[in-house]
């Protein structure tokens, strides 16, 4: 009886040394982007009610389909490789607050939590975080990566969510940023489907080196 061996893992060359990139390591890979995916068609599906729908019943589905994008989000989070172990930390901890305030902000109130969302701008300053922790996704995938919609979508977000909070942006605009918003993370999402699995671990020398740095100071 023969025994089957697996072939060497590749040897990466870091700045802080050499690495292998083991099958959990592509694992994590694989539910971060399988998360961003879920989270992108889920807010797709819910800009399309709200965009192309007129009949107001339709909001009482964006709450499922927001809890379906946040959770998918949760999972992106904590599956994401940021080489600041700080900046990674505060990102889940904005969407922990975020996702918090939505669940009150459900279950207090008598509306449908879009419309509640929608009519009592101030709400985002709980809710919002959610979407802080967001674009802290896209800022560090058109920092690493340096794609196009990424950077779009790092603008748009906080113009979008800023611009109804202090009342300054027309209905039509709005929709119009809601509309590029689903449209440009649907294409992200789609865009990590086929990127080359080594970049989004990144240098694990690097996350190896920082560690060592942390212990030292404790």
């Amino acid at each position: 009886m023969t025994t089957q061996t697996l072939p060497p893992l590749e040897v990466y060359q870091g700045q802080f040394g050499e690495f292998t990139i083991t099958q959990s390591d592509r694992t994590g890979v694989m539910i971060y982007r399988a998360g961003l995916m879920v989270a992108a068609v889920s807010f797709a599906i819910g800009s399309a009610l709200i965009l192309f729908n007129n009949n107001p019943t339709v909001v009482t589905a964006l709450t499922p389909l927001y809890a379906c994008f946040s959770l998918a989000l949760g999972v992106s989070l904590f599956t994401i490789h940021i080489y600041i172990a700080s900046l990674h930390r505060m990102l889940q901890i904005f969407w922990a607050l975020g996702s918090m305030a939505s669940v009150i902000l459900a279950i207090s109130s008598t509306q449908p939590l879009a419309l509640t969302v929608y009519n009592q701008p101030l709400t985002l300053f709980g809710v919002g975080f959610i979407f802080v922790a967001l674009t802290g996704i896209y800022f560090k995938e058109a920092f690493c990566f340096n794609r196009l919609e990424t950077k779009v979508l790092t603008l748009i977000v906080p113009l979008l969510l800023l611009g109804h909070l202090v009342g300054i942006l027309p209905t039509q605009g709005e929709s119009v940023l809601l509309g590029i918003w689903a449209t440009l993370f649907l294409v992200f999402a789609l865009r990590k489907t086929v990127q080359a699995i080594p970049a989004d671990i990144g240098d694990k020398s690097v996350f190896t080196y920082l560690k060592e740095q942390r212990l030292a100071k404790i």
